[in-house]
């Protein structure tokens, strides 16, 4: 009888760290998929087409691709996760190359992906100034899936408009 109610005892704890941080780990796994997307997405283009924009005054895929990495430390900055000592927020956008702006991409990913799960529960209903927006900390997170996953699709019709398939629909 006391096997049976240790193993309860150590059934029950796991069910419960399981739990915790259910909303971050969710948030953070549908980003990453985004994420994962764009950078295929970012790495199907040549060269060439990082200069490509559909109409004049819209975002080149070179200057979507930043504003995205421009963004994910932007919406980190305002939940209170300030951005890498060697990253120049002001200059971020300046970045050249194709090599370059997926290594900048990349590394704004992992950075926002770090800092969803420091995110306590107890935390999501502090409101954050966005400068956009007022919203609460978790409306912070869902805004920041959001954003990736509409740079997604306006990426992917980049893509499509220059003959480029995204990795996952071959």
């Amino acid at each position: 009888m006391k096997k049976l109610a240790v193993m309860a005892f150590f059934m029950v704890g796991a069910m419960t760290y399981a739990q915790e941080k259910l909303t971050q780990s969710t948030i953070q796994g549908v980003l990453q998929g985004n994420q994962g997307q764009v950078v295929a997405l970012a790495e199907a283009f040549s060269e060439e087409q990082y200069d490509w924009r559909p109409t004049e005054g819209v975002n080149s895929v070179a200057e979507a691709l930043l504003h995205v990495a421009g963004a994910n430390y932007y919406l980190a900055s305002k939940m209170g996760f300030a951005p890498p000592e060697d990253v120049d927020m002001m200059n971020l956008s300046k970045i050249t190359g194709k090599e370059n702006i997926i290594a900048a991409l990349k590394k704004s990913n992992e950075f926002v992906l770090e800092k969803i799960v420091l995110v306590e529960d107890d935390q999501f209903a502090n409101e954050v100034d966005f400068g956009f927006a007022k919203m609460n900390m978790l409306g912070g997170l869902l805004a920041m899936m959001e954003h990736n996953g509409e740079h997604k699709g306006q990426l992917i019709a980049y893509a499509r408009s220059n003959g480029v398939t995204p990795p996952w629909s071959k």
